[in-house]
């Protein structure tokens, strides 16, 4: 493979599950034992929303003894040591990327780690729960906070940025993800409309795998780290 100027790397939640970390789409995931429509739409929150702070509350509990595993880790030696551009783009709401050392990063589904006050639309950094008495460190407003994360229905963040850089990659990777979950399903096919070179590095193949010029199939710790070492040599 000729060296790229710049890689464009999505990431899902199959980088993080050998960091302890439940799926959501897998067999056994989080979707197979909690509905969707009960914890993660707006509409949810707004029917029921101690059952929403309570399910994003465990999730913040489970993120907390939660480590990096080598294939974050490996992505943050990429763009540590790439004479090119590296932009990951992830679709997982933990902070597995920062703790490894990702500085060039977009959260493009939210962050679990921070809470959005829907009085004055401010967000801050939140480890603990979140509860109807909990107070926006912002404004002062009681019981108005809800888990920065997008919910279904919701816009996914900074899609014109992500858009900029996929017209611009010459290399798009996606680690770890289902393939059926829009619009980052349907970034593969956007690098390849401008040229782009595509792999898939996953446990299995995804559900758009015949779209990848490559597939590399496998635990995210082990073929992780060995494709980035291609372009450090």
């Amino acid at each position: 493979m000729a060296q790229p100027r710049s890689i464009l790397i999505l990431t899902g939640a199959g980088l993080s599950a050998e960091s302890g970390l439940a799926t959501f789409r897998d067999k056994g995931g989080i979707w197979s034992k909690v509905r969707i429509e009960d914890v993660a739409t707006p509409e949810a929150f707004v029917r029921d929303p101690a059952r929403v702070q309570a399910f994003y509350n465990t999730r913040r509990r489970d993120h907390a003894s939660a480590k990096p595993n080598a294939a974050h880790l490996a992505l943050a030696q990429l763009e540590a040591e790439f004479k090119g551009d590296v932009l990951v783009v992830t679709q997982n709401i933990d902070a597995l990327h920062e703790a490894a050392g990702q500085r060039h990063l977009i959260h493009m589904h939210g962050e679990l780690l921070k809470a959005w006050c829907l009085a004055c639309d401010d967000r801050a950094a939140w480890n603990g729960d979140i509860t109807p008495a909990s107070v926006c460190p912002h404004c002062s407003a009681t019981g108005r906070l809800r888990p920065d994360v997008v919910w279904f229905g919701e816009m996914p963040y900074h899609m014109d940025l992500i858009e900029e850089a996929l017209a611009e990659t010459d290399l798009f990777v996606s680690i770890g993800t289902s393939g059926n979950v829009y619009p980052a399903a349907g970034f593969v096919a956007a690098a390849r409309a401008v040229g782009a070179r595509t792999v898939e590095l996953n446990l299995e193949p995804s559900e758009g795998a015949r779209l990848f010029d490559e597939a590399i199939h496998g635990p995210a710790t082990e073929v992780v780290p060995a494709f980035v070492r291609r372009f450090l040599v």
